[in-house]
């Protein structure tokens, strides 16, 4: 909104410092990171009021979670809250890639929220059908996969390779769509400790912010034979507003949480980084820096898989990160663990820019 206006009246004065994108992403992370902290603790107490019982805790998970009774859930609408207005304020808002990021946080943030609330309605773990929730995400992803191909081609890259490997045609909407709702779906998974899931969605968020500023410019991309993407840079801002909201929550989010995430959250912040991702052509350098959420989902699949087919766990319990609380390890012990691996996964990731 502000960058449509400064350019309408020229850039004058104060205003030239909206031209720079690197203005504009520091800008988005103080906006939505101070309006974060400014609305936490009534939104938090609007929550407290209108869930009672707050989110339903599995039986079947660690006792020690038992003791979170009553903490509120759908804390993921303050982190979309305070992301959007920093986005809608700061981004140009003329870019396709805008709204094709912010059509799929805001919808499978719907879908997020429509699933908490039927937890809280009825009082159990078990909210939207599986079906019915992929169903949505997926014409979602779709629509958003069809906005973002009819802008920049069909092409699919990989790590430390230079240039296109093939051109996928139509099935690379497919393939576009399947990585946004898996990688919603794998930080949904992965929410399941306090602090858990958003530090590494800070982390990857930041490797990201890098990413596309440089596929955005058409020196950096040629220079490291990395693809071109124009006006991919702006989506740095789009990053900038979820590490801004990301740290806001996580102020309220520390152990012991004060508000839970919840689907709301966790489905809208994965699939914001799989549609970033695919604007930018690194869909393979997503599963390198969301490597940890990577391993969650397929701690869940692997699990799952074996115990139909022969009734034994290959863990103690999935996702993998209550399979570690089994073993002994305090939550902190846990979440702290799993953060120093998000880094250094975002780090390895990070490198493939270069290693072609």
């Amino acid at each position: 909104m502000l960058f449509l206006l400064a350019e309408y009246l020229g850039f004058p004065g104060l205003l030239n410092l909206i031209r720079y994108q690197s203005f504009r992403t520091g800008a988005a992370v103080a906006t939505s990171l101070f309006l974060g902290l400014l609305i936490g603790p009534r939104f938090i107490g609007w929550l407290r009021v209108r869930q009672g019982k707050g989110q339903p805790i599995r039986a079947d998970g660690p006792q020690s979670h038992l003791a979170k009774r009553g903490t509120p859930t759908m804390g993921g609408l303050m982190i979309l809250t305070s992301m959007v207005f920093s986005i809608l304020l700061w981004m140009d808002l003329s870019s396709p890639y805008v709204w094709a990021c912010t059509f799929v946080t805001l919808g499978f943030g719907a879908i997020g929220f429509l699933d908490d609330f039927d937890k809280v309605r009825k009082a159990s773990t078990a909210g939207v059908s599986s079906r019915l929730r992929l169903i949505g995400e997926f014409v979602i992803a779709g629509v958003a996969a069809t906005l973002i191909v009819q802008q920049n081609g069909t092409h699919l890259y990989l790590p430390f390779y230079t240039g296109s490997v093939i051109d996928l045609g139509y099935f690379y909407i497919v393939f576009a769509a399947f990585t946004i709702v898996a990688f919603g779906n794998a930080v949904n998974l992965t929410d399941g400790l306090d602090g858990l899931a958003t530090m590494p969605v800070i982390i990857a968020s930041v490797a990201f912010m890098l990413i596309v500023y440089l596929v955005g410019r058409a020196d950096y991309a040629t220079y490291l034979g990395i693809p071109h993407v124009p006006h991919a840079g702006d989506l740095a801002i789009f990053c900038g507003a979820i590490v801004g909201a990301g740290l806001a929550f996580l102020w309220f989010n520390a152990p012991p949480a004060a508000v839970f995430m919840g689907d709301t959250g966790s489905l809208a912040l994965g699939g914001a980084l799989g549609t970033i991702a695919v604007v930018a052509h690194h869909e393979i350098v997503l599963g390198i820096i969301g490597g940890l959420f990577v391993v969650e989902a397929m701690s869940v699949i692997i699990q799952v898989f074996f115990y139909k087919r022969t009734g034994k766990r290959v863990f103690k319990m999935a996702p993998i990160h209550h399979h570690f609380e089994q073993l002994g390890w305090s939550e902190p012990t846990v979440v702290i663990r799993f953060w120093i691996i998000a880094f250094v996964l975002a780090l390895a990731g990070l490198s493939t820019l270069k290693l072609r």
